[in-house]
């Protein structure tokens, strides 16, 4: 069965609510829908006045054991008292199954927004992550990819050109550019960094502000370099960026070491991204909360502009990589 055709049409509120049931939650009020797109979630208060958020994960995309490796080391870093949403331990376990569906119930944590131009909330965040990779270098995922090339870059590729989302006129000149800008990344692509389980997508959407940070979502986790956790974390102009990472690295290394070779590696996973993210929205289409989220996927217009961008990410690939200021 194709995940993205399966698009979760059988996952009705009664559904929901059997569960929810099945694992001694009975739903007293909400049953929100969160904005999540790879998954389905929802916000609910029990019978006892407390608020929960269950999680329905998206069939075929990870197996089971995949799910269990982002469960438990997310429970590790709740543990050691590093501020993560981490699943709750229901019946001794947190991976339940339903009809089919596999979901697992968080608490629900409120908070506002991550500051993006908040330094004090840089450096926060900063001691957080060295304690996070702290931890996950201590073992590699077994079941969870490692990022690289295939999974962001060449598979993405396939996809596009097999898409009928694609225009075919616009192909020919696609194709060839993207070809180009994956060539650029493999010449600056390098993998002596040192293994350590990451967040995976630790974007500022990702980060709730409550006394502190509290990192949620940890549904891309996977192993990689330490720098994926902290390129999305920088904003502005390359001077501000300059001025940021020198904060985050000196609160970073509090708990952590930070390898400069990484930075060289900041614009490879910003090509990863920008193609992964394209072909992510062409694979999931045929679920019906695609085309009404991202209608420009459609449009002849947004294609035919691809290649110029593609164009002017490959030339970021040869502007010198971010440093941090010499130490006297």
């Amino acid at each position: 069965m194709n995940s993205a055709a399966f698009a979760f049409h059988t996952l009705m509120p009664d559904m929901i609510l059997d569960a929810l049931e099945s694992v001694g939650l009975r739903v007293d009020s909400g049953l929100t829908a969160l904005n999540s797109y790879e998954n389905r979630v929802y916000q609910f208060m029990d019978e006892d006045r407390k608020r929960y958020v269950a999680k329905f994960y998206r069939p075929e995309r990870w197996l089971p054991e995949q799910i269990q490796e982002e469960h438990d080391f997310s429970l590790t870093l709740s543990d050691t008292e590093i501020p993560v949403v981490a699943p709750l331990v229901i019946n001794k376990q947190t991976l339940h199954h339903h009809q089919g569906y596999m979901f697992a119930v968080f608490p629900s944590m409120g908070g506002r927004q991550y500051e993006v131009d908040n330094l004090d909330h840089l450096e926060w965040v900063a001691r957080f992550l060295g304690r996070i990779h702290q931890v996950g270098r201590q073992q590699p995922f077994v079941a969870r990819p490692t990022m690289g090339l295939d999974e962001y870059l060449y598979q993405p590729r396939r996809v596009l050109e097999e898409s009928s989302l694609v225009p075919a006129s616009v192909k020919p000149l696609l194709l060839p550019v993207l070809d180009e800008l994956i060539q650029a990344v493999e010449q600056h692509w390098h993998t002596d960094w040192a293994l350590s389980r990451l967040h995976g997508d630790c974007h500022p959407g990702n980060i709730l502000w409550h006394d502190g940070p509290m990192f949620v979502d940890l549904d891309d986790a996977r192993n990689g370099p330490v720098v994926q956790d902290i390129w999305m974390l920088l904003q502005g102009e390359r001077s501000e960026q300059l001025m940021q990472l020198d904060l985050f690295v000196e609160s970073y290394s509090e708990f952590a070491d930070f390898d400069q070779r990484e930075l060289a590696l900041i614009e490879p996973l910003r090509c990863m991204r920008m193609v992964y993210y394209l072909a992510w929205v062409v694979r999931r289409w045929e679920d019906p909360a695609f085309p009404k989220s991202f209608p420009w996927i459609a449009d002849n217009d947004f294609w035919q502009a691809q290649p110029s961008l593609f164009t002017e990410q490959a030339k970021l690939l040869q502007v010198p990589p971010l440093q941090l200021m010499p130490m006297y």
